[in-house]
């Protein structure tokens, strides 16, 4: 019987139980994958406390992030068989020891690259991508402002704007956080708690401001990032780890000199395969170039979900957490 982590009702990390599971053959399109790691990401806590809701409803297994063995296919599955290397980011049901997926979510994983380092960056490194490649396009004339700069994404994110050639400005909460982001390419890091970000960061650009800013904290970081901003330039917001902002005035924009905004998420950048597929090579390259280190800080036993979340709630985390089965 497999095991899994099973939220029958809303709340805080007391809610994620582990508990045996019956495991279905893979239905057609599916596969099957014994799981080696499982990633953690800030999103699982927001379907946890319902800020987003399960496409399935209660009770429903959380996570988006993972990777393992095939074990089993399903009909009318092409291009996979047992025995490759998966990973994805995609439907909810990844805190589990096994499970079926949707074989259109799933890419095969490098031979290269340990599964543990493919369920550590899927998710994150993918969210990096997009941001940096597609949602602005990050190179040598860019100057950027990236909050939670120790975080799972924040890490990545330094790493390869930096190789893309861009100035990378971020924010930390503590000095180890500071020493972290500054040792994966970020050129200054503020920090949050002891000083104004946007007039350091206006000090830090000779008062023109940043290109873009990329926010995940939400309610704690507005309205200062767009303080931040040059004129006519981007604010994406792509996550909301203090709380959701709320009642947006769009004037405002005006009012802050023109400004773009944009509220992206992952799954609308690979809803397609040729766009899955291009996301992924895109992050599996960098990753093997050696431009890009995944820090692993932090593993737990599957059945220790809650007081995983319970430390990435409270900040107590810096770049990667992943659950172990």
């Amino acid at each position: 019987m497999a095991q899994a982590i099973v939220v029958r009702a809303l709340g805080g990390p007391e809610v994620l139980n582990l508990e045996g599971v019956t495991l279905t053959e893979p239905g057609p399109g599916e596969v099957q994958i014994r799981q080696v790691a499982i990633g953690v990401n800030f999103i699982d806590v927001y379907f946890r406390t319902g800020l987003y809701k399960s496409a399935t409803g209660l009770p429903f297994i959380p996570g988006k992030e993972g990777a393992g063995i095939i074990t089993a296919i399903g009909d009318g599955v092409n291009g996979f068989a047992v025995g490759d290397r998966v990973a994805y980011a995609s439907s909810d049901g990844a805190y589990s020891s096994e499970r079926n997926v949707e074989a259109s979510q799933i890419v095969k994983v490098p031979d290269e690259i340990p599964l543990e380092t493919a369920a550590a960056m899927m998710l994150k490194g993918m969210t990096a991508q997009y941001l940096l490649n597609q949602t602005f396009k990050v190179g040598p004339e860019t100057t950027l402002l990236f909050h939670a700069a120790a975080g799972g994404v924040g890490l990545i994110a330094g790493q390869w704007a930096k190789a893309l050639g861009a100035t990378v400005i971020g924010t930390a909460g503590s000095q180890d956080k500071i020493d972290l982001a500054l040792a994966h390419g970020y050129d200054h890091v503020i920090n949050y708690r002891t000083e104004d970000f946007a007039s350091r960061v206006k000090q830090i650009t000779g008062g023109k401001g940043v290109d873009v800013v990329y926010d995940s904290v939400g309610k704690d970081t507005y309205p200062a990032s767009l303080d931040c901003i040059k004129p006519r330039g981007l604010w994406v917001s792509f996550g909301n780890s203090s709380g959701p902002v709320e009642g947006v005035n769009i004037g405002i924009l005006a009012q802050k000199g023109s400004l773009f905004a944009t509220r992206p998420t992952l799954f609308s950048y690979v809803a397609t395969r040729p766009a899955l597929e291009a996301c992924a090579n895109s992050l599996f390259d960098i990753v093997r170039s050696n431009k890009v280190r995944i820090n692993i800080n932090q593993t737990y036993p599957l059945a220790d979900a809650g007081q995983a979340h319970t430390d990435l709630e409270a900040r107590k985390t810096s770049g990667t957490t992943l659950l172990l089965p």
